[in-house]
C-alpha cells in the first residue's frame, strides 16, 4: 500500500492507494512549526489501522521548512520502504517550457502530470489553495506555464483584517447574488468573484492556446475546489485529490520502474525483508 502526502501551504492532504485505488484520504491543518518527531505522530494517527500495511511513500512540500522535516521523517523510515520526495533528481516526465523551471511547485509539476494521464488532452487544472493556481498543460503533456492569483481564503481573511465592519463567513453559496444582509454579500463575492475570476483566465487562456491545441479538459483540484462546484462556468471536472494521484503516478516511474534518481531512497537489502510493512 502506497502513503501519498501533500504538505501544502495551508492543509497537509494524505492518501493511501491500494494500486490504482485511493482507498482512503485526509486532510490535516499545516502548521509551519511542526517537527519530524511531530509530522510522524500525527501522520501516524490518522493511518490508524492502515499503517501496517504501507510499504511505500511519495511526497512533496510546498513550504520550505516543513520540506527539511518531511525528508528527516521519511530519512527515518528509509531502511523500512522506498520513499520518493518530489524535487529535483525525481523522474516525472513532465517537461517544464517556462523561463525558468525550478521556480515551478513541485505539486504544479504532478498535477500536470496526473491530468494528462486522465485526459491526454490539454488541460487548464485550477488548484485551489492558499493561492489559486491555474496551470496549462499541452496535448502532449508539457506544463506550458499559467497564472496565480490570492487563494479564497487569505482574500477573505485580508478583507475582514482590513475593514473594521466585515468579518469572515461561512463559504456556502447565499440564496441569491444579490445579498441581503453583510454574510451574504460577501459570500456573494467571494464565491461568484473567483468563479469569475476563474472563469475569465481560462477563457483567455483557451483563446490564447487556439485551435490547434485541441480539445481543452478544464479541471479543479485542491480543498477548495468543491466550493465551485455549480458555480464555475469554465470548470468540466472536479479532482480534489489530482495531487495524490500524481504523487503515485511520480512514485510508480521512480520506484515500480527500478530507477533510483537522487530523490529516492530504496530500503536497504538487509533490512528491507523484515520492516516491509512497519508503520510510517
Amino acid at each position: 500500500m502506497l502513503l501519498c502526502i501533500d504538505i501544502g501551504n495551508t492543509q497537509i492532504a494524505l492518501g493511501v492507494y491500494e494500486g490504482e485505488l485511493l482507498v482512503r484520504d485526509w486532510r490535516m491543518r499545516t502548521d509551519p512549526r511542526i517537527t519530524a518527531d511531530e509530522l510522524e505522530v500525527a501522520v501516524g494517527a490518522m493511518l490508524g489501522e492502515y499503517a501496517p500495511r504501507v510499504d511505500g511513500v511519495a511526497a512533496l512540500s510546498t513550504v520550505p521548512s516543513l520540506l527539511r522535516e518531511l525528508r528527516l521523517m521519511l530519512e527515518r523510515r528509509a531502511v523500512r520502504m522506498p520513499t520518493v520526495v518530489v524535487g529535483p533528481g525525481v523522474r516525472t516526465g513532465v517537461p517544464l517550457l517556462v523561463d525558468n523551471p525550478r521556480e515551478v511547485g513541485a505539486d504544479r509539476v504532478v498535477n500536470t502530470l496526473a491530468a494528462h494521464h486522465r485526459h491526454a488532452t490539454a488541460c487548464i487544472v485550477v488548484d485551489f489553495g492558499t493561492s489559486t493556481n491555474i496551470d496549462v498543460v499541452s496535448a502532449k503533456g508539457e506544463f506550458l506555464g499559467g497564472a496565480l492569483a490570492p487563494g479564497i481564503e487569505i482574500s477573505m481573511d485580508a478583507l475582514a483584517h482590513r475593514a473594521a465592519a466585515l468579518r469572515t463567513v461561512e463559504f456556502v453559496p447565499p440564496r441569491s447574488v444579490i445579498g441581503k444582509n453583510t454574510v451574504e454579500c460577501l459570500q456573494s463575492g467571494v464565491l461568484y468573484g473567483f468563479a469569475g475570476q476563474v472563469d475569465g483566465l481560462v477563457r483567455r487562456i483557451v483563446s490564447e492556446l487556439g485551435p490547434g491545441a485541441g480539445p481543452v479538459t478544464v479541471l479543479g483540484t485542491g480543498g477548495l475546489a468543491p466550493l465551485m462546484k455549480g458555480i464555475s462556468d469554465t470548470i468540466t471536472e472536479y479532482a480534489p485529490d489530482l495531487t495524490l494521484e500524481g504523487l503515485r503516478l511520480t512514485y510508480e516511474r521512480n520506484v515500480r520502474t527500478g530507477a533510483a534518481p537522487g530523490g529516492v531512497q530504496e530500503p536497504r537489502a538487509d533490512t528491507a525483508r523484515t520492516a516491509r510493512g512497519t508503520a510510517v
